[in-house]
């Protein structure tokens, strides 16, 4: 059986904030945590080099698409790879792999009978002469009256057709677009509706989905699912594999989560394996994204595994609500955001990560603020976790030689120790990280108290044999601390393993006995708090440079 966990394809048209990364970042957790369980995974993703954003940053740079697609894909990769996402493989829809396997899906939804052609009228913009792709149209939503692209609006969430919007714009130059007729082919969507409303059903019985995955999904399938235009005008993309549609791309919203399937497949051909034995019913299939994208996994997507008889439908839905930064919704267009490169270049990884779960937006949109960052590193990660381990290795560096001594394991913390393993495994699986770093930090700051509560520096003095026993309980601990703690803070929790020359991290208790400790170092620095105050002066100071 196989754990596939696929991360929302990010679009390579500007770097990453953090409100991308706190929406991808359960993955890398999912994908850790099996993998310690010993269970086969498979984890991927890539960048979306072919979507509308990309022609709209080409035109606005007076370059090519291969030129920013080449940009980003490059920053992503190594933002991803400084924050320690263990993809299997990170590829991108440019790629001919992505463009032949596409290809290949849509021939079978085409000979499955669920594409059809329709002549359809389609924005035009007479001053650029050429079909506008639907993110170029802009106008106010039909629905709720906020601004909106042609194919979303983020405001209320509603899945729109370009014709629709009020007040119709071309986002190149501004005028008003044309409307003028051309054949498309549709995807029957609405064949579906019966299939998908059962599929759903068994996902919100068995409590597989995000709340917010549930309720989006039932109002559109309340609501009947209509077909849509499945291939479009567009000025990058995949190739229509159709005679007499020479010119036309596959729509990306069919192409972006069809990459799920071609990216495994690729990696299947790089590994000699057969992608049947990867993606077929013992699946269990975990889809990481934002909230802006659940009908693109929960509708959309099943239907297309549907469509082309492939039975490894999404089994988890993990969709993020928003982070929010300083109590501001982040605004990419008026750089009010925390970008990742610069924040990996200036913090340890594993702060961002733990900042990011603690307070991840899994039910409800959260905030990310200077101030609570810069605490929660001082206090939690450095104060509780950090502290314990450093004062437990220095001691055993200068009361023992830098070799633990042997000594009965309480057999209480070995209970909760037992229990932990349990309960985080239980969690994680379910999709809830916030909860289940929680739950390993309540027994961090209990390891601190059964250290001041039992003295050891006064032990040593007095009672040797008692402080030999709370300094092998103190390293079981750690160990055990090292392996629960790896999928959510990997960074330093192998600075534990190479410490304590601990061989493989598995999810199973450590039983140890002895360690001749490696050299120590501490596992965090203090952050300065005059940080917060420069880090929010470059967030204003940015903002309103962008603002000009």
């Amino acid at each position: 059986m196989t754990i596939f966990i696929g991360g929302a394809w990010p679009y390579a048209n500007g770097s990453l904030h953090l409100g991308h990364i706190a929406a991808l970042l359960p993955g890398d957790i999912l994908a850790r945590y099996y993998r310690q369980k010993g269970e086969k995974v498979l984890y991927v993703s890539g960048s979306d080099c072919n979507g509308t954003p990309i022609s709209i940053r080409a035109n606005h740079e007076n370059t090519t698409t291969e030129a920013i697609a080449n940009r980003y894909h490059q920053e992503f990769s190594e933002s991803f790879r400084k924050l320690g996402f263990t993809y299997d493989l990170y590829t991108r829809t440019d790629a001919d792999h992505h463009h032949k396997t596409v290809q290949e899906i849509f021939l079978q939804l085409l000979e499955n009978g669920y594409l059809y052609k329709k002549t359809i009228e389609q924005a035009y913009c007479e001053t650029d002469q050429q079909f506008l792709p639907d993110r170029f149209v802009e106008g106010l939503c039909p629905n709720c009256g906020a601004k909106a692209r042609g194919d979303q609006c983020d405001n209320c969430s509603a899945i729109l057709d370009p014709l629709d919007l009020l007040e119709k714009r071309c986002k190149i130059c501004g005028n008003q677009p044309a409307i003028k007729e051309t054949e498309h082919f549709y995807f029957s969507l609405s064949q579906f509706q019966k299939r998908l409303e059962s599929f759903v059903g068994t996902a919100e019985q068995e409590n597989r989905w995000r709340e917010n995955a549930i309720s989006l999904t039932q109002r559109y399938l309340n609501d009947g699912v209509p077909d849509r235009a499945a291939t479009r005008d567009l000025p990058n993309g995949v190739d229509v594999p159709v005679a007499g549609f020479e010119g036309k791309k596959i729509y990306v919203w069919i192409e972006a989560v069809a990459g799920y399937l071609t990216a495994s497949k690729e990696w299947a051909k790089q590994q000699n394996e057969k992608i049947e034995d990867l993606w077929n019913k013992e699946t269990i299939s975990y889809y990481i994204h934002g909230k802006d994208n659940i009908p693109f996994h929960t509708i959309i997507w099943p239907s297309i595994l549907m469509g082309v008889n492939n039975p490894a439908l999404p089994t988890h839905i993990i969709s993020n609500e928003y982070l929010t930064l300083e109590k501001r919704k982040i605004s990419t267009s008026q750089n009010w955001a925390v970008w990742v490169p610069g924040m990996v270049e200036r913090y340890d990884a594993d702060s961002i990560r733990y900042f990011l779960t603690i307070n991840a937006p899994e039910n409800r949109d959260t905030d990310f603020s200077w101030r609570e960052f810069i605490y929660s590193h001082n206090s939690e990660l450095l104060g509780a976790y950090g502290n314990f381990v450093n004062r437990t290795l220095k001691f055993i560096d200068k009361s023992y030689e830098g070799t633990s001594p042997n000594g009965k394991i309480n057999p209480e913390i070995k209970d909760m120790v037992m229990e932990l393993y349990n309960k985080i495994a239980s969690l994680i699986r379910a999709g809830q990280f916030k909860k289940s770093l929680e739950q390993v930090f309540v027994f961090v700051r209990h390891a601190n108290k059964y250290f001041d509560e039992q003295k050891p520096w006064i032990q040593i003095k007095e009672d040797k044999p008692s402080c030999d026993k709370t300094i092998a309980n103190c390293v079981y601990i750690i160990a055990n601390l090292t392996q629960l703690l790896n999928p959510f803070l990997p960074f330093s929790s192998e600075k534990v393993k190479v410490m304590l020359g601990l061989k493989e991290l598995r999810w199973e208790e450590i039983e140890v006995l002895s360690v001749k400790l490696q050299e120590i170092r501490p596992l965090f620095d203090r952050i300065d708090v005059k940080r917060m105050d420069e880090e929010l002066e470059r967030l204003n100071e940015k903002s309103k440079f962008e603002k000009s």
